[in-house]
């Protein structure tokens, strides 16, 4: 088995893959030292990592980069989060993510969000996008097709969210990452009618991961919070050694 079958591989509805999400190298190791089975960057966290803003506002040669140093300091298949791929444009979006596996990355995040916009891609257009990213990158790498309908609108209905994950899995895509999902009856109809492993985030009081593995899920992330986390404490411990 190759890196990539191995890592998808990793992706079993009711037993998730947890991905405690990293920023950098260093933060790399720490999580593989715990017991991880592979890892993640968020880009959120990276983003603040540097001091810049999320949203496609880290270059592109610093993803690339500290996608090599990620890749070079675990012995473990290690996915990015590649925000939107860098481009509203298929092709153009499909050589970001062509340029990204050459780092040595098994996987990427590719969300339907409009970076620095309103709303989401039109299904249509992502599909595209998908598919024009499966036919640059090859078969074996695990494009994790995240949709942003519940960001953008925590009222949008579930059947809109299978829509979107069913035509992504026709276009090509390794998983349906769906963030702000997190009810286990909405969960089981997703993994029902949804050919794709399913992600979800663990936010400040969702349902505990034995309920959500219950439910079907496979992937389980963190995001932002565990860096966030970090540096709440690192705060405290600042203030209090220079106040």
């Amino acid at each position: 088995m190759s890196r990539f079958s191995d890592f998808a591989a990793l992706h079993v509805p009711g037993d998730p893959l947890v991905f405690f999400n990293i920023w950098d190298a260093g933060s790399a190791k720490v999580v593989a030292e715990a017991g991880a089975k592979a890892i993640a960057t968020g880009s959120h966290p990276v983003a603040d990592a540097l001091g810049m803003p999320d949203g496609e506002q880290v270059p592109l040669d610093l993803v690339f980069a500290n996608a090599r140093r990620i890749v070079g300091a675990v012995d473990l298949p290690v996915t990015i989060d590649f925000e939107g791929a860098y481009s509203i444009v298929p092709e153009a979006a499909a050589a970001n993510v062509v340029a990204l596996k050459a780092t040595g990355a098994v996987g990427c995040n590719l969300e339907d969000q409009r970076i620095g916009g309103e709303g989401v891609h039109s299904l249509e257009h992502q599909v595209r996008r998908i598919a024009a990213i499966r036919a640059a990158v090859g078969d074996d790498f695990f494009v994790n097709a995240r949709t942003d309908l519940r960001i953008k609108d925590g009222a949008a209905p579930i059947e809109a969210v299978i829509a979107r994950g069913k035509a992504f899995a026709d276009a090509g895509a390794s998983g349906f990452f769906v963030p702000r999902l997190t009810d286990p009856a909405e969960i089981e109809r997703v993994v029902g009618e949804v050919p794709l492993p399913l992600n979800v985030i663990a936010i400040p009081g969702a349902p505990s991961k034995r309920a959500w593995a219950a439910a079907g899920v496979a992937r389980i992330s963190h995001g932002p919070f565990p860096l966030r986390a970090l540096m709440a404490t690192f705060r405290t411990m600042a203030e209090a050694a220079l106040g």
